[in-house]
């Protein structure tokens, strides 16, 4: 072999190894490119998303509904309809209970991060106080001149007896008891005769007292509606007599009491909110309150409804809730074993109520309530 062979050679052999060697050597400012590529599509589609995704003003569209829906529905509850199943009375006899909504509707807020419906919770939150941050706070004052009592002491009571003395050592003056049984009455009479020597019963409804009464009668509060009623004899509709006026002989002048058990209200899928008969004895028992001369009356009773209840404008335009007026929170009185609702009323005209309380349960599904009132 010639030098200039052996010479082209081994320049083909350093060629050949150049290659080869060039072939295990990874290339890398082309990965570092195509990494690059990929970071830069993953941020395109990270900011694509995140522009997507709606702002807090933005969030929670349905949640800031609702809070505005129920403020406006505490706000003018008196502006719903009763058309469709006594809607507004329903909605008014539960509008304390409403405002257990905002903590809820709060909660989902702040997990959907929205500042439309935290702020739309403003609503509700100035609106609840406002009808109710007066049923806060402590009223009562001690004393009063006359304390009355008043309970429903229930048709299915297992312990008149036991339900009659609780009541009698509450030491109020004037007792009105409703739903009164023709067997239990008896137990009642019985019971309450040493602490009240002057009482009367008028159907279901009884007023005992510690002071002389006159000027008894029972009230008609149309618990008898419709053609046949004027054919039943007194006597008949006395049986099931719902409410009794009677005049109390006090230290500072005659005291018109009223005693009254309104008719029962249902809640079902058909009627809805059925309040008819109760409604028609709150118009007819407010009409008795209008035509009443003595400046000076007691209602108490069985209202089967909350005075917030349109239903009851007949007589709480005329009376004040000594609850209201002098109480000491809510006052719940039904059921009595956990109260939800006050049902159970007393209300005065041209008299100052000093303390209303409600005193602890007895055998009946309602709890009593009292009021110390002065003149």
């Amino acid at each position: 072999m010639t030098d200039s062979e052996r010479g082209q050679t081994m320049a083909q052999a350093d060629a050949a190894e150049t290659d080869q060697g060039g072939a295990g050597v990874p290339d890398t400012g082309s990965g570092t490119r195509r990494d690059g590529v990929r970071r830069a599509t993953q941020g395109v589609r990270r900011a694509a998303r995140l522009a997507a995704r709606p702002g807090p003003w933005r969030r929670g569209p349905v949640i800031a509904a609702l809070a505005l829906l129920l403020g406006l529905v505490m706000l003018l509850h008196a502006e719903i309809p009763n058309r469709i199943g006594n809607l507004g009375s329903l909605v008014e006899t539960i509008l304390p209970w409403l405002g257990l909504f905002v903590p809820v509707l709060l909660a989902l807020a702040l997990w959907r991060r929205s500042a439309a419906a935290t702020v739309a919770l403003l609503v509700p939150v100035a609106v609840w106080p406002t009808l109710f941050g007066g049923l806060l706070s402590d009223k009562s004052h001690p004393g009063g001149d006359l304390t009355v009592a008043s309970q429903n002491v229930g048709a299915d009571n297992p312990d008149p007896a036991g339900t009659a003395r609780d009541l009698a050592a509450t030491g109020a003056h004037v007792l009105a008891l409703e739903e009164l049984t023709p067997q239990a009455k008896g137990i009642y009479e019985k019971e309450l005769a040493k602490a009240y020597p002057y009482h009367t019963v008028q159907g279901t409804v009884g007023l005992w007292s510690r002071l002389p009464l006159s000027d008894v009668r029972p009230v008609d509060i149309e618990t008898d509606f419709g053609p046949l009623a004027a054919t039943k004899p007194a006597e008949v509709k006395l049986a099931y007599n719902r409410a009794l006026r009677a005049t109390v002989a006090t230290d500072h002048g005659p005291l018109a009491v009223y005693v009254a058990h309104l008719g029962s209200v249902r809640v079902n899928p058909r009627a809805g909110f059925w309040t008819v008969s109760r409604d028609r004895n709150a118009q007819a028992l407010g009409k008795a309150v209008a035509a009443e001369p003595n400046p000076r009356v007691v209602l108490l009773g069985d209202m089967n409804g909350t005075t917030d209840d349109r239903a009851f404008d007949a007589i709480t335009s005329r009376m004040r809730s000594v609850q209201d007026v002098a109480g000491d929170g809510f006052g719940f009185s039904w059921p009595a074993e956990f109260p939800m609702v006050r049902i159970d009323q007393i209300l005065v005209r041209g008299m100052k109520p000093q303390n209303s309380r409600v005193l602890p349960a007895t055998g009946s599904d309602h709890r009593p309530v009292a009021a110390g009132i002065d003149w």
